[in-house]
């Protein structure tokens, strides 16, 4: 069942891609299994999937000590400074740095564990209240300030999460004006930054994501099916 979701989403990331000429290769599928146990994760690391999404940083860390083989997790969520501890040495890429406070945390935890730090920069382009991340203005002297002044930490690009829609071309101006904000970016040549990575597009609108240049998607809800969060 959950192989089958997920062959069924991939499926449809590779549709997406093809619609816009792109080659679906460059876009990795994140099965963002928070809140599901590691028995389902287990399930489709046995199957050949590898990249799965964490919201919570003691969650992360707890199906990354225990899984029975290696697998690459992101720390997807909001990440308080208290909690980079758990995920520095865990999370093969931190998608949501969103301060410079947090960033001061990641250079520190990177340093004790003699690494680069691999982030992506949040950025709350809807500009919602309830969403964290910086807004698409201050991304750029953002980027700026973190290359220059935190050596362990290494920019590969930017998130966004896109508001939750009916219909998910209402987020396309989104996506593409995400997508706009990386091509400038690039064009800066800022020292200390890849900026190769797009990950934006969740289960009700990742096509559309994929069509305006996604280089990962995060996809929960289609792969696993419906949250218990009362757990």
């Amino acid at each position: 069942m959950l192989i089958d979701n997920y062959n069924m989403v991939r499926s449809n990331i590779d549709a997406a891609a093809k619609r816009a000429g792109r080659n679906p290769e460059e876009i990795t599928l994140i099965a963002v299994s928070k809140t599901k146990p590691l028995e389902d994760i287990e399930e489709l690391r046995e199957a050949g999937v590898r990249e799965f999404g964490e919201n919570k940083p003691q969650e992360l860390k707890t199906k990354y000590d225990n899984i029975s083989a290696p697998v690459n997790f992101h720390q997807i969520g909001h990440l308080q400074t208290n909690k980079v501890k758990y995920v520095i040495d865990r999370a093969v890429l931190i998608h949501s740095l969103d301060s410079i406070k947090l960033a001061e945390e990641i250079e520190k935890e990177a340093v004790k564990h003699d690494k680069i730090a691999d982030v992506l920069v949040e950025v709350n382009y809807a500009d919602e209240e309830s969403k964290f991340g910086i807004t698409k203005d201050q991304a750029l002297p953002f980027i700026r300030e973190v290359a220059a002044n935190f050596p362990h930490i290494r920019i590969k690009g930017l998130m966004t999460i896109a508001p939750f829609v009916d219909n998910p071309e209402d987020n396309r101006y989104i996506f593409k004006g995400m997508k706009q904000l990386l091509l400038d970016i690039i064009s800066e040549n800022i020292d200390n930054t890849d900026m190769s990575v797009l990950s934006m597009g969740m289960t009700n609108d990742y096509e559309v994501a994929v069509e305006e240049g996604a280089t990962m998607v995060r996809v929960g809800t289609a792969i696993f099916g419906e949250r218990n969060y009362s757990i």
